[in-house]
């Protein structure tokens, strides 16, 4: 019996559908990514898991039991938001006890646990300041620490590391990884960063206007997007219409192709039938624009040193590998 099934849930807001028929399962222990852009349903059913919002139809089962008709205080779920909702009158140490008084839990007990989920992100040495006197990484992690406390059979995180800074959110999405596998805890993660899905997920569901249009492991979503949304939202694919594919290939092709950019090599050998038209430094990647008998494309190389770098103007050649042509609806 899978951990959590959710069974053709339902949902719209007066006369506009939300999501229809989404239908899912999730193994214990399970990092589990929902992305998506913003608007395609996804923090909606997050909130539906947690009962913060209701469901018209369909079933969410924890554990065998049906979700639905309980209140979120029933339903044994931590739920970490994008804002951290921390209580400002209120030290670290009580914030991160504050669950466990709602759940009657006090005392040497309560005392004991809030102790350990604080060394568990790093904080035990803030225990006794103030919200207000902490980086807001670190009023996150008092936020996840609040949730851990109650020791959830399943947490809910809601875009939790969107209001932070790029080096902060490295970190902590690491940290939250380390903590998870640690405790084995099965969770819900949802982003509209794509690398962060990738990089922390056992399982990706990619949704899109209230559907999950793909599910499957970071490899399998980035090389085998389903279809076009699929393939233009997971990394930077050249995507082709089969006529440009064509033009671009020099033989026929009947449907739309899709071409990761790190997939094409360029060189200064051979016909160079393409022109350097641009480049983006993306640290340790180069992205240039290419054109070649009449298609433009992005490729991405290895940014080893600037005397490699080829400037605007420059002949090249282009090698597409064959099994990188990946064909989408």
């Amino acid at each position: 019996m899978s951990f959590v099934k959710v069974e053709n849930l339902q949902k719209q807001f007066t006369d506009t559908p939300v999501f229809k028929d989404i239908n899912f399962t999730i193994e214990q222990g399970e990092f589990i990514t929902l992305l998506g852009p913003s608007g395609c349903g996804k923090s909606t059913l997050l909130r539906c898991i947690a009962g913060l919002t209701t469901v018209d139809t369909g079933k969410i089962l924890l554990q065998g039991r049906d979700l639905v008709p309980l209140s979120p205080q029933q339903r044994d779920i931590g739920m970490v938001f994008q804002s951290y909702a921390l209580f400002p009158n209120m030290t670290v140490q009580q914030n991160v006890a504050f669950g466990l008084r709602m759940k009657k839990v006090k005392g040497e007990e309560s005392t004991r646990r809030v102790a350990e989920v604080l060394k568990l992100v790093e904080l035990d040495t803030f225990a006794n300041r103030y919200p207000h006197q902490l980086s807001g990484g670190q009023n996150q992690r008092v936020a996840l620490a609040r949730s851990l406390v109650t020791r959830p059979s399943l947490l809910l995180l809601d875009e939790p590391l969107s209001a932070l800074d790029a080096r902060i959110r490295k970190h902590l999405r690491e940290q939250i990884r380390a903590i998870q596998q640690e405790l084995g805890l099965t969770t819900i993660f949802v982003t509209h960063d794509q690398e962060e899905a990738l990089v922390m997920s056992d399982r990706i569901f990619l949704m899109n206007k209230g559907n999950i249009v793909q599910s499957g492991d970071a490899q399998s979503l980035y090389t085998a997007p389903a279809d076009a949304f699929a393939a233009g939202f997971i990394g930077n694919y050249n995507l082709l219409d089969a006529d440009t594919a064509s033009r671009l290939l020099q033989r026929p092709v009947h449907t739309r192709l899709a071409i990761r950019p790190e997939a094409i090599a360029l060189s200064v050998d051979g016909a160079r039938e393409g022109e350097i038209r641009g480049h983006s430094l993306l640290g340790n990647v180069i992205r240039y624009r290419v054109e070649a008998r009449g298609v433009e494309l992005l490729v991405d190389v290895l940014n080893r040193s600037a005397s490699d770098l080829y400037p605007n103007g420059q002949r090249v050649s282009l090698t597409i590998a064959p099994e990188a042509l990946c064909a989408v609806a």
